[in-house]
């Protein structure tokens, strides 16, 4: 059995055995459940439909950590006819009511009852449909309270238990003190008992504070609920999560701004097909915490590349870079390499072939470079014949027959150059005209053409700038919105895993990316090289442009 090291700072979070353990702080729990104020709601109607239909009782009982705080409870002259199908179910009569006060004089009340606190409710919709109505008639805003329903909570927990989910049922199951008898008050009681044993079951799967109650209805009913549990000592601060198998194996590794909240998300929200499967295979999940996002961006990347996990799809491995550039013959035409050339003008590097394939294209487009594969060394002749066929098609120029004499093709060849190096604006210039040229004359899908090439362009140079000018850099000391940072030849030291080799290049670009949108919160302590750009600033042709991206 191969079991994978334990990573340097990570913790488990599989379930701790029995003895002391560390107090944990409210910045760790969140909301803890016991400091939450919950206020159980229930009414009586006249039928069940808010826009016809009225209250005829509200009651409610305020609890916080299992102990009552105060009660609430109220007959409502609701100023219409009570059916006698409802006098037989609640007792209710018109008698009862006639002295009662109106629903304007109660609703100030109960709002002032309930305020700060979470409504519950069984089938609460029913409810605060009836209560958001009556405020709305007398001019009030509808509630804004947090709610929490025991019906959706109980069909995540105990829809196997219980033969039907009603408020009854689920009071004899639970066996609760007081027993619900279509009566606001006696209901409202008995919903909270309800409420406090469900609880109790839902702590078996991490439910710990308020957020997690809440997000507890949307949870997916699949045999991997059970290891909810896993999360329940993840903390709310970001950091990297690593899933395990039950060899110690990592299955996958992320990053979240907000560990619990991000790795319950499996088992409530995320929809990815591959999830199931690593829920299922899952046994362990440790986590990291970090200063911030950033950090574990950082540090989600050096892991995905160093451990190849099965699950990840981005950022494993570290393919060869793709660099376009100019061949070395008579008549040079952009060709795709796996290397950069030592001397010359090159722009990478690119992810794959298609993408650096994808701005030979743009680049094409307004240098009619020729075209044709077969090699033209320095001492070839020039033998006359037809054009190629690009030629033929006005894409292309055709020195190898003769249709174009050297120093016009040197011309053109000295512009890409200039494109490639200093001047991107050689280049990006005639595209962008060309796209408003064809907009202009109704040729929209031409002229979006040539806008995606045109965007893969400027996302090239830009990419390849913030590249070279961070490792050109040398070492720097920021001082940033998370305190002082390291950067080394483009890549953050961190204190506990120093740099031992050059950064990745979508390391690099990450800290490009972060130094671009924090420019105006960080503060230049140190550098030993220069850190600015002898290049001028690339134009901003198209909206949405997202420069150090691929």
């Amino acid at each position: 059995m191969t079991v994978a090291p334990v990573l340097p700072g990570f913790e488990p979070t599989v379930p701790a055995p029995a003895g002391p353990e560390r107090q944990a702080s409210l910045d760790d729990l969140g909301t803890p459940l016991a400091e939450v104020t919950f206020v159980v709601v229930d009414l009586e109607t006249t039928g069940t439909s808010p826009g016809s239909d009225a209250i005829t009782e509200i009651g409610a009982v305020r609890m916080r950590g299992g102990e009552l705080l105060g009660t609430f409870d109220t007959l409502v002259n609701p100023g219409v006819p009570i059916p006698p199908t409802i006098t037989v179910l609640t007792g209710i009569t018109e008698a009862m009511v006639l002295p009662a006060p109106r629903i304007g004089e109660v609703l100030p009340a109960f709002c002032e009852f309930a305020r700060g606190a979470v409504l519950v409710g069984h089938n609460l919709r029913f409810d605060t449909s009836f209560l958001d109505a009556a405020l709305v008639a007398h001019g009030r805003p509808r509630l804004d309270h947090r709610r929490v329903d025991t019906l959706a909570i109980a069909r995540r927990l105990v829809r196997d238990e219980v033969p039907n989910l009603r408020l009854g049922t689920l009071a004899e199951h639970f066996r609760t003190t007081v027993r619900p008898v279509h009566r606001a008050w006696s209901d409202a009681a008995a919903t909270g008992e309800v409420l406090h044993a469900l609880l109790e079951r839902a702590a078996a799967y991490g439910v710990l504070g308020l957020d997690d109650l809440l997000a507890l209805p949307t949870l997916r009913a699949h045999p991997s609920a059970a290891k909810l549990a896993l999360t329940a000592r993840l903390p709310r601060a970001p950091g990297v999560y690593c899933f395990r198998d039950r060899d110690g194996r990592v299955l996958y590794v992320g990053k979240a701004t907000n560990l619990r909240e991000r790795v319950r998300s499996y088992f409530t929200s995320d929809d990815r097909r591959k999830v199931p499967q690593l829920l299922r295979e899952t046994t362990s999940i440790d986590h990291r915490v970090c200063a911030d996002a950033f950090e574990a961006e950082v540090r989600e990347g050096r892991l995905i590349r160093a451990l190849q996990p099965r699950f990840n799809r981005r950022g494993k491995g570290t393919p060869r870079a793709h660099w376009l550039r100019l061949s070395d013959e008579r008549f040079p035409r952009l060709v795709v390499g796996r290397t950069r050339p030592d001397g010359g003008e090159a722009l990478g590097p690119f992810r794959s072939a298609a993408s650096a394939h994808a701005v030979r294209e743009a680049i094409e487009t307004v240098v009619p470079l020729r075209r044709c594969a077969g090699r033209i060394g320095k001492r070839t002749p020039i033998v006359p014949g037809p054009p190629c066929l690009p030629a033929q098609l006005g894409v292309a120029t055709c020195p190898c027959r003769g249709h174009t004499d050297e120093s016009a093709y040197a011309d053109l060849v000295a512009t890409v150059r200039r494109g490639l190096g200093p001047d991107p604006d050689a280049l990006c210039r005639p595209l962008a005209e060309r796209m408003h040229g064809l907009a202009a004359v109704e040729r929209f899908e031409e002229a979006a053409l040539t806008r995606d090439r045109l965007g893969a362009l400027t996302r090239a140079v830009a990419r390849q700038r913030a590249l070279e000018q961070l490792r050109a850099a040398g070492d720097l000391v920021l001082d940033g919105p998370s305190g002082r940072m390291t950067v080394r030849d483009g890549g953050i030291v961190l204190a506990d895993e120093p740099l031992t080799e050059a950064p990745h290049d979508d390391e690099v670009l990450l800290v490009a990316r972060w130094l671009d949108r924090h420019a105006a919160s960080v503060r230049l302590l140190e550098a030993s090289g220069a850190l600015v750009s002898v290049l001028p600033r690339i134009p901003d042709y198209r909206a949405g442009a997202s420069p150090a991206s691929d």
